[in-house]
């Protein structure tokens, strides 16, 4: 896979003692050499005693090298840290948790990454499984008969192996799942007798060679054909494109092909940036929801092709698609889905199913085509700019912050980590596969600053600025996670979209009020995040980034930006708070409580 992050993260010198002298040899230690072996950079974690013995092998066996250790303050955080990362290398990091209480505080983050469908090595510690060998009440409190059982609806494989060996095997055989698309999490528990038990020599590890990656049966000229016959007969074709990868050459295929048929494309904005934003092909805004422009657009295809496009059906009844419609969809998540968790949507129609990775179905249909490089330029239209009237010291419109976030890093090579809910679409200017990385799969509040930090390291060194823009209760529940990020010294900027507000919720609450005939003035009422208010530059200045503001008016708001970009490319965490007015597009809202 060609993609634009191949430069090498330069490693940091911070906390990489000296390996000590070993004179025994712990489980642990193999543990750890085998953790080396699967190649993984870092390894993400808040301490805990059930891995004590894995711990020390990182940091006295190893010397905190290959993988280095990423103190987080929180599991939730680590798991998230992860998660950013696989937004943009397409590659597990290793995370460990301690114990069932620290897989329960990191549950929320493993649902948004299986629901994201990234890859992830997590690996997760027990006490004792021999209860004769349990330290009083501590070891029984951190011990379960199933421990995997409480996330296993949403991982892709567990295990809780008993012995040293089985512990290895597993370790490769979890590294190979969770590589393998339809990608998520897999979780391997390691009990802590294993860990701590000395060996006389380290066991021969499982050679990567003798257990090659899976790789997916390739879609052949059977399977394309009827595609192509279908684009051929096709009046008006529309591509919904979705989860694909990070790669340019895909990238390129992807408009070639829609070039190619005429096809009109559909993105959105809770998956990463999928084809150019202003391609004169390109319909409408990329929202949560679909926009109107996209919507009529669907509404008159005679063929709509879906590229793992998150839900299909919903999308294509949002937009009223006609009976007569043939509808394609290519994907692998019929190779995923369970019964617990409803990610996986209603059922689509289709009148021709191929499971197969999107970009590999691309490049045969290209191949079997004749299709080469894209031919057309990729900007249509210029940004609107959003027409500024009122006080100048009023809080901005999130459109104004938009704009002037634009202006500021002009000339920037900038990857847009997250956008809030409230972002208009028609703002995106998506011109690259790592323009943008989406939403957080889930829509679990408080992972954005962990994924923001994440994938601020996976693009450490590769020339690109990471931005992300948050808001204020996403930021609020997870700003310690900023705490790893300086501990690493990673230039990351994150704009805090301030509306000191769970805005969302003010929207159903108006839409109940509404609906009851009752006092819609107090739909913010269990909703505001004022009286006091937070100071969210402090937050970030208590785990030493860079804190601006708050700042509420444009001209302020330029003059800091220019100061923070110079500092985050001096190498800074940088934190803005900008306080911005409650309100969502109208079409944004009505998304948001339809019915």
């Amino acid at each position: 896979m060609t993609t634009n992050t191949d430069t090498k993260t330069p490693p940091t010198d911070i906390d990489r003692p000296e390996p000590s002298d070993v004179s025994t040899l712990y489980g642990s230690d193999a543990i750890a050499l085998m953790l080396r072996e699967l190649g993984v950079p870092y390894v993400a974690l808040n301490p805990g005693s059930s891995f004590r013995g894995l711990h020390d092998s990182l940091v006295n066996y190893l010397g905190n090298r290959d993988p280095q250790m990423l103190l987080c303050l929180h599991e939730e955080h680590a798991v998230a840290i992860a998660h950013g990362w696989a937004k943009v290398r397409e590659t597990p990091l290793a995370v460990i948790l301690h114990a069932n209480v620290g897989l329960m505080h990191a549950a929320m983050a493993l649902y948004n990454a299986w629901c994201d469908r990234v890859p992830m090595l997590v690996f997760g510690a027990t006490g004792p499984v021999d209860a004769a060998k349990r330290r009083p009440w501590i070891d029984w409190l951190h011990t379960s008969r199933d421990q995997a059982a409480v996330v296993r609806p949403y991982i892709k494989w567990d295990d809780q192996p008993a012995s040293l060996d089985a512990s290895l095997s597993s370790m490769i055989r979890a590294a190979r799942l969770t590589a393998t698309a339809p990608m998520a999490p897999t979780y391997v528990c390691f009990d802590v007798t294993v860990q701590e038990q000395p060996i006389e020599a380290l066991p021969e590890l499982p050679s990567l060679d003798r257990h090659a990656q899976p790789k997916l049966p390739t879609v052949g000229a059977d399977d394309i054909r009827p595609v192509l016959e279908m684009l051929d007969a096709a009046k008006a074709p529309v591509f919904l494109m979705g989860r694909v990868s990070r790669s340019d050459d895909d990238w390129d295929r992807r408009i070639a092909l829609a070039e190619r048929y005429g096809a009109k494309v559909v993105t959105d904005i809770k998956t990463a940036a999928a084809f150019p934003t202003r391609h004169p092909l390109h319909v409408g805004a990329p929202g949560y929801f679909i926009s109107a422009d996209a919507g009529e657009t669907i509404a008159a295809a005679d063929l709509v092709v879906c590229f793992d496009w998150v839900d299909p059906a919903g999308t294509l009844s949002q937009a009223g698609v006609q009976a007569a419609t043939r509808i394609v969809n290519i994907t692998l998540e019929p190779l995923l889905q369970n019964g617990w968790s409803l990610d996986h949507q209603a059922f689509a129609p289709s009148d021709l199913s191929l499971l197969a990775a999107p970009d590999q179905a691309i490049r045969a249909m290209c191949d079997q085509a004749g299709i080469g490089a894209p031919e057309t330029g990729t900007v249509a239209t210029p940004i609107v700019r959003t027409e500024v009237a009122g006080d100048a010291d009023r809080p901005l419109l999130v459109n104004e912050l938009s704009d002037l976030l634009a202006d500021a890093l002009e000339g920037e090579t900038a990857t847009y980590l997250r956008l809030p809910l409230g972002w208009d679409g028609s703002k995106c200017d998506f011109r690259g596969p790592l323009d943008y990385l989406g939403y957080d799969g889930g829509a679990g509040i408080g992972s954005g600053p962990g994924m923001a930090v994440g994938s601020a390291l996976a693009l450490n060194g590769t020339g690109r600025l990471p931005v992300a823009v948050l808001g204020d209760g996403d930021f609020i529940m997870g700003a310690t996670a900023l705490w790893t990020a300086t501990h690493h010294e990673l230039p990351l900027l994150i704009v805090v979209a301030n509306n000191r507000s769970y805005f969302n919720d003010e929207i159903h609450q108006e839409r109940v009020a509404k609906d009851r005939s009752r006092l819609v003035a107090n739909k913010h009422v269990g909703q505001a995040i004022d009286n006091p208010d937070i100071d969210i530059a402090a937050l970030a200045k208590a785990q030493g980034a860079i804190g601006f503001g708050p700042v509420s008016n444009r001209q302020d708001l330029s003059e800091t930006l220019v100061e923070a970009i110079a500092a985050v490319k001096s190498g800074q965490t940088v934190v803005v708070d900008v306080r911005v007015m409650r309100g969502y597009s109208e079409a944004m809202a009505e998304g948001m409580t339809q019915e």
